[in-house]
């Protein structure tokens, strides 16, 4: 191929990477085109398959070689943690609920399943910390230490 094809599809494809978020794919590929068109232009590739067989060895190796990096960077790192959770969220007891046994909390405005991990009976209307939520379950443990208890 002419060497400024190689040039003008790098910038296309680094443009490209500029419009998508994260994820750096196009970097890699936009810079191998365009390190392609310079040797290209300096007279090093001789022939198509060359020039095809560097463009994929150099976007394949600097993916391998930089990508995690890169995210590790400038990722947002979102990836890894959640968004909301309710852990250490106050509940409300809405029933009697034993220990270890499942009875119903409100939390947010909403009733929940709610599993007593505490050594204590929960009592109506006493107010808990939320440890863990399983699937639409949510782990209490008293708030208020020493009330409820049998």
């Amino acid at each position: 191929m002419i060497w400024w094809i190689w040039i003008v599809l790098g910038c296309a494809l680094l443009i490209l990477e500029m419009a998508t978020p994260g994820g750096f794919y196009f970097i890699f590929f936009g810079a191998s085109a365009v390190i392609v068109g310079f040797l290209t232009a300096a007279g090093i590739t001789s022939t198509d398959w060359v020039e095809w067989l560097l463009f994929s060895v150099f976007a394949v190796g600097a993916t391998a070689l930089f990508r995690k990096p890169l995210l590790q960077k400038f990722g947002t790192g979102t990836a890894n943690r959640e968004v909301d959770t309710l852990v250490g969220e106050t509940a409300t007891v809405m029933e009697p609920i034993h220990p270890g046994a499942i009875g119903k909390a409100e939390l947010r405005g909403t009733s929940w399943s709610a599993f007593n991990a505490s050594a204590e009976s929960l009592v109506r209307g006493q107010r808990c910390r939320v440890e863990r939520v399983d699937g639409l379950t949510i782990f209490v443990r008293s708030a208020e230490p020493g009330v409820g208890s049998n």
